[in-house]
Formats: structure tokens, sequence, C-alpha cells
């Protein structure tokens, strides 16, 4: 490997016939270039289509009332299922798998009408009523001040954590919006920190439009008494909240009335179950790509292999003086070897190379034009740059494997009669 004079060689053989060098090199080019560019390009699918979960912990669920179809116990069918608080405590206090469970109200929308005012501004926005462990289950950037307490909840407290662009709409730019006040249906509220969500896409117009306010102050506030609209639910990490969920169901179920095999009584969207679909689906995906890029990669060590073979058959004379002059098997046998995987970790890396300037030119593109939907930041690991470099050490042994084979099977003396 460290010999100059088999460097030499090498190079010499290599610059024999460019042409023919660079076609062959350029199969193995193409087949890499390929691969990379398919991993990249389903990475880019499942980063957008994951991110329509949020940053949502993919481990929750989402629970709320539908319409009884079946009547059962006094409660009749077409009955809208209503949640209440004690509903929330008895999940809590019968299934200890479970890490949150958040009840959430909401009023308003940032398509609907103005529900909010400040001064002589008006918004409509997204209001929700939550609890402090909500932002445990969707991160958010908190860029000033806090999110909503456990003060705040006992309290009551008339306060608001306000989304970016709920301040572009109420306030001047450069105006800090900490410890001012805002009117949510008539109710004044006090800003106590403004937030992002973090890599958002999809619903992020939604997101930023969205003001926080305590659970308990929203319920005061806009008379919902102790009703509870909706629940987040998140399991702990080594409980699938797929596995729990029927014994939410039917907690539910008992305290309602709710015939047991009522399924449409209780509206439910399992965040787990969904990314699990997602995640195996682009999995296969992957498998694809490695196997389309494997053929495609195939066909160019198929090249090489036969190039070699027209190598070894151009050099037969020269093979059979250095067997004379004492040359061993294992050196004729290595030297073939050596230039077949020089020519194709060359060309491999030339390929790596050109996919991920490829692949740097997509996101700058992406980068311009704003989130494409279903679609985000295409790109391959570390690991699968080494896997590519393993498979092209591996088949650039391959494509020299019969023709070093080939080379040492000559008799010497038979080798110096070729003409």
């Amino acid at each position: 490997m460290f010999n100059k004079d088999r460097w030499d060689e090498i190079l010499e053989a290599l610059n024999a016939n460019k042409v023919r060098t660079f076609l062959t090199a350029f199969g193995v080019f193409w087949g890499i270039t390929i691969l990379v560019l398919l991993l990249a390009l389903t990475n880019g699918l499942r980063n957008g289509v994951t991110a329509d979960f949020g940053n949502f912990a993919t481990n929750s669920m989402f629970m709320w009332g539908q319409r009884t179809s079946i009547s059962y116990k006094g409660v009749p069918k077409g009955k809208r299922l209503q949640y209440k608080l004690s509903d929330v405590e008895a999940i809590r206090a019968d299934i200890p798998e479970l890490k949150y469970i958040s009840p959430r109200n909401s009023l308003g929308g940032y398509n609907g009408a103005n529900n909010v005012t400040r001064g002589t501004r008006t918004g409509a926005f997204q209001i929700y009523g939550d609890y402090p462990e909500f932002i445990k289950q969707k991160p958010m950037d908190i860029i000033n001040g806090r999110f909503i307490s456990y003060s705040d909840i006992n309290s009551k407290r008339k306060v608001c954590v306000i989304g970016t662009d709920v301040v572009k709409g109420l306030y001047d730019k450069g105006e800090e919006p900490m410890e001012s006040y805002i009117k949510i249906n008539g109710v004044n509220f006090k800003v106590v920190g403004t937030f992002k969500i973090t890599n958002s896409q999809g619903d992020s117009e939604e997101e930023a439009n969205t003001i926080f306010i305590p659970f308990t102050t929203f319920n005061q506030a806009f008379n919902y008494g102790d009703r509870v609209s909706w629940m987040a639910i998140t399991a702990f990490d080594d409980t699938s909240i797929t596995q729990v969920k029927e014994r939410v169901f039917d907690i539910i179920k008992g305290r309602k009335n709710i015939h047991p095999s009522d399924d449409r009584a209780i509206g439910h969207r399992d965040l787990a179950e969904q990314f699990g679909r997602v995640n195996g689906l682009f999995n296969i995906l992957a498998i694809v790509g490695y196997f389309v890029g494997a053929l495609v990669l195939l066909s160019g060590i198929i090249g090489i292999n036969n190039i070699m073979l027209i190598v070894v058959k151009e050099r037969t004379k020269e093979i059979g003086v250095r067997r004379a002059l004492g040359a061993t098997p294992w050196t004729i046998k290595g030297q073939i070897l050596q230039e077949s995987l020089i020519l194709t970790i060359l060309s491999g890396m030339v390929g790596v190379a050109f996919a991920a300037f490829v692949i740097w030119g997509m996101n700058s593109v992406l980068d311009n034009v704003g989130p494409v939907e279903n679609f985000s930041n295409p790109s391959v690991s570390m690991t699968v740059v080494i896997v590519a470099l393993t498979i092209l050490i591996l088949a650039g042994l391959l494509a020299g494997l019969i023709p070093a084979n080939r080379a040492t099977k000559m008799k010497p003396v038979d080798a110096l009669r070729i003409e």
C-alpha cells in the first residue's frame, strides 16, 4: 500500500486509457450518488410528514367527546359526551402509567371573528385554557417571561402567554408586550410570556396566533364551570399510549354510562400509533432506497470488473515477466486488487461529495422559498456515509477479485508467449 513504485504503476495504468477509466469510474460515481440522494430525499419526506405531528410528544393521544351511537342505562342515542374535571382525576388515579393528563378548553380561532383587543387594535386569535404540564407535552420556546404556573392555576390569575403573531398584530414594532394588558372577550389579561413553536411546520400560522391562559381562569372567566372540551394524555416512555388507551376509554364509559361497545362516543387521535405507521413506511422507503442505489452501484462494479479483466489481458506479458523474476501470486493479486480499490473508492467519494453538494443546494432553495408541505431538510447521517464507504471498499475488492485470481493462475511461460 505504501510502495511508491506500485502507486506509480497504478497511476500509469489508469492514465493509459483516460476515456475508459472515466467511463468505468462514472458507473460507481453515479451509483453512490443515486444511493445517497435517494436516502436524503426519503429523510426529507420523513421530516416533512412527521412535522405534521408538531413537537407534540409522540407517546400521546388527544381525547374528546362525541355523540353516543347506542342507547344504554338511560343515556339516549345521539347524546353528546361531555367531560368533567372529575373524569380527569379518575383517569389519573386509576392509570399510573400515564405521565401527563392535560384537560383543555378553547375558544375563538385565528380565522374567526375578532376576540382580542388592545387599545384600538383588535385581532382574531385562538385562546386555550391549559395546565402548566402542557408545555412538557408540546415544547415551545419561551422568548420572554414564562409559561403558565400552578400558582396561576390555584389563584385563577388573569395572565396569558402569547404567540409571536399575536405580538405582531397587537403591538408596534419594537414595543415590549411584557406586563402589558390585553382584553379577551372583554376580560383583561396580563401578558407574562411570549413564545414561538420550535421547528414548527404545517399549523405554524395557527400556533403563532395562539394565546394560553390558566385552565381555571378560562373556566371562570368564560362560564365553563368544570367542563373539559378535550384532554392531551401522555404515557411514560416505557409504556405505549396505544397499550393503555382502552383502559382510559373503559373508565370514561363506566363513569358516563356509555355502552361498552359504543366506540363512536369517544373521539381520539393516537399520535403514537400514527407516528409508528409513518415511521414504518419511511423505514420501508429507506430500504427501497438502499436496494435501488445498490443495484445502480452494482452495475458500476460490474463495469469495473470487466475493465479489470481487460486490463489483466492487456498486461498478460508483463505479469509473466514479473512472475519469471520471482513475483509471488499474492504480489500480483495485491496489485490488481489495489488498482480496483483505488478506482472504486476515488469515484465513489467523488459521488458522495457531489451528492452532498446537491443536498446542500436543495436545503438552500428550501431556506429561500420557505417551508414546503410534507418535505423538509433532506439530509443523510454520518452512518450513511460510513455505510457507503464500506460498500465501496467491499465493491472494490469484489470487482478486482476475479481479475486478480485470473492473473495469478497464469503460468509464467504461457504468459510470456502472449503477443
